[in-house]
Formats: structure tokens, C-alpha cells, sequence
């Protein structure tokens, strides 16, 4: 998990915006990939990445360092991108339009076979992960995409160690459940 150092936090929470572009600069990539896969769409993942940051630059001054830096970026990334999927599911009476690619990387595969194996990939991930309740795509995104370990997961969701391990647990039966019921998921 990425972190940054104290004297940079306390340079941006005084209002040096060099320091705040530096710790922009270091988890803005992470605060989108975590949002896009919370949402499953571009344009709410930019929006939660620009919240996150706000939020940041208006909050920094009340970080404590009683947790990581990046124990409470993911804290605030992982609220923004749950709020911002359940009031986009809510606009759309449950329907909810996944994106299928990020167009980042298709635009770095190319158009050629590779880049069809990528889209298909993450068009069934994206797929797959909206089956599953918010709680249980948050522990399944920070665990097995973000490679988070229990502990950190638990600071970032605030709940207790053992509700981690049970809600992973139960995403992961959920998962196999969905992908058995279709015959897809090898592996899981």
C-alpha cells in the first residue's frame, strides 16, 4: 500500500500546494482504480477521484496520524464510490449501466487481439462484481484487486477483523454461486 511521508501532510494540511499536487500525484491512480471498480463507470470514477480530493483538501488539517495516510484516503475513496454507485443505481431504479473499459487501457493495448482479451476480461469482472452487495464488492475490490491484508481492509471499512473475514468469505460463496449458475469463473 502506497503512503506518504508526515512532513508532506503537514505541509499540504498548512496549505503548500506543492504538497498537496505531491500526495495528488501519489494516489490519485489508486483513488480512481478503486472508485472504478466500486462503480464500474468512467465518468463516476472522475468524480469520485475530484471528491476524494476536495474532501482531502478541505479535511487534511483534522488527519491525526493515528492511522496510515492511505488507511484514510481509502476510508473516504471507499464511502465517495459506495455513495456515488448506490445514488447512480437509485437515478436508474436499480438498473445500473456498467461501463465495460476503461478506455486508458484499451487505448494502451491497441486494437489489436490482446486488446480484445483485456475488454472481455474486464467486462465480465465488471459484470461479476455488480452481482454483489456493496459491503461484499468493497472487501472483494480492496483484497483481491487492491491487495490489501485483513487488517488494513478492516481500518479502511472501520469494522471489526472478524466482520472482514466473514464478509469476505461470503463474497467469495457469492461469487462462486453467480459464476457456477452461469458455468464461468474458472478457478474461483
Amino acid at each position: 500500500m502506497l503512503d506518504i511521508s508526515r512532513e508532506i501532510i503537514k505541509k499540504a494540511a498548512s496549505g503548500d500546494m506543492g504538497a498537496f499536487g505531491e500526495i495528488y500525484r501519489t494516489f490519485s491512480s489508486t483513488v480512481y482504480t478503486v472508485a472504478f471498480n466500486i462503480t464500474h463507470n468512467r465518468q463516476d470514477a472522475e468524480e469520485v477521484t475530484q471528491d476524494v480530493f476536495v474532501k482531502i483538501f478541505k479535511k487534511l488539517d483534522n488527519f491525526k496520524f493515528e492511522s496510515a495516510f492511505s488507511t484514510w484516503l481509502y476510508r473516504i475513496t471507499m464511502n465517495a464510490a459506495i455513495n456515488t454507485y448506490h445514488s447512480r443505481a437509485r437515478r436508474n431504479k436499480g438498473t445500473v449501466n456498467i461501463e465495460n473499459v476503461d478506455e486508458r487501457i484499451m487505448q494502451k493495448a491497441g486494437a489489436s487481439e490482446d486488446s480484445q482479451v483485456i475488454e472481455t476480461a474486464l467486462t465480465e469482472a465488471g459484470e461479476i462484481l455488480n452481482h454483489l452487495s456493496s459491503e461484499h464488492r468493497s472487501c472483494i475490490v480492496l483484497r483481491e484487486i487492491e491487495g490489501l491484508d485483513y487488517k488494513e481492509m478492516a481500518e479502511v471499512l472501520n469494522i471489526p477483523l472478524n466482520t472482514v473475514r466473514t464478509r469476505l468469505k461470503r463474497a467469495r460463496e457469492a461469487l462462486r454461486a453467480y459464476c457456477a449458475e452461469r458455468g464461468a469463473c474458472h478457478g474461483l
